[in-house]
């Protein structure tokens, strides 16, 4: 019996659960799963990635909407910035990608520190106090997000992993930030995913989707996605913040280690 569907159902489930509460998809996290335990080949992991993403997003994103955590104009702003970004992205991957260690490495040496330093500032609050919430002006959050989005093209690992940590590194509560990345992150991946399917009918490799396995995976991710953001507002702001932390510290150091081995 094949188990990858099964297998791919229960992975996005978990992940999901578990990161979308701080406004993380789960594809970070699910991209070395598909190419070490499904074999998902390169660069068509990052297609796959995206279309979990896509299947995965309504899940969380009906709950917050439901919530009312969706009508701040944070997410307008990052969707909109991140867009063009995941469009040159998914065409640097297929045409003119260098070294894929060397974004791997930048990414690494972001989260690393930034997710370490968030979890230092949570278990020690009366040495290190929160500072004001502070959010980035317009042409800097513009910059930032298409930034990510270019990232997001090229492997798949949705906005929100890193825009989360940086704007609640600001100071901005996880309540806010969490929907507006998870927001961002389906919107780059429906129009990622989309130019990935048309840079397959033009190319010899595999930059195609694995279709079984992200439908899978999305369909975990739905439902894991639904129950994380449900969950969120039972959680408090510290246990939020550690587990933002903690996960981009996971992230930091699983890139490294990539790239290092």
């Amino acid at each position: 019996m094949d188990w990858t569907v099964p297998g791919g159902l229960v992975a996005g489930l978990l992940i999901a659960t578990v990161t979308a509460p701080v406004g993380v998809s789960g594809a970070v996290f699910l991209l070395p799963v598909q190419l070490s335990v499904f074999g998902v080949p390169n660069p068509s992991v990052t297609p796959t990635n995206l279309l979990f993403n896509v299947v995965a997003g309504p899940g969380a994103l009906w709950r917050y909407r439901h919530d009312g955590a969706l009508q701040d104009g944070l997410a307008r702003r990052l969707v909109l910035g991140t867009l063009p970004g995941v469009v040159l992205g998914a065409v640097l991957r297929v045409i003119a990608l260098p070294g894929p260690g060397v974004f791997r490495l930048l990414i690494a040496a972001l989260l690393f520190p930034l997710g370490l330093w968030l979890c230092l500032r949570t278990l020690t609050p009366s040495r290190h106090r929160t500072v004001p919430a502070s959010e980035l002006p317009p042409r800097t959050l513009t910059g930032l997000a298409l930034a990510v989005g270019v990232v997001g093209g090229i492997y798949g690992i949705g906005g929100g992993s890193l825009l989360g940590p940086i704007l609640v590194g600001r100071g901005l509560p996880v309540a806010r930030v969490a929907p507006a990345a998870l927001a961002a992150t389906f919107a780059t991946s429906v129009v990622g995913a989309a130019v990935y399917v048309l840079l397959s009918l033009v190319s010899s490799g595999d930059v195609a989707p694995d279709w079984w396995l992200g439908l899978a995976c999305g369909t975990g991710g739905l439902i894991g996605g639904y129950l994380g953001a449900r969950l969120q507002p039972r959680l408090p702001e510290r246990a939020l913040r550690l587990l933002l932390g903690t996960l981009a510290t996971a992230l930091g150091t699983l890139y490294a280690a990539q790239v290092l081995t």
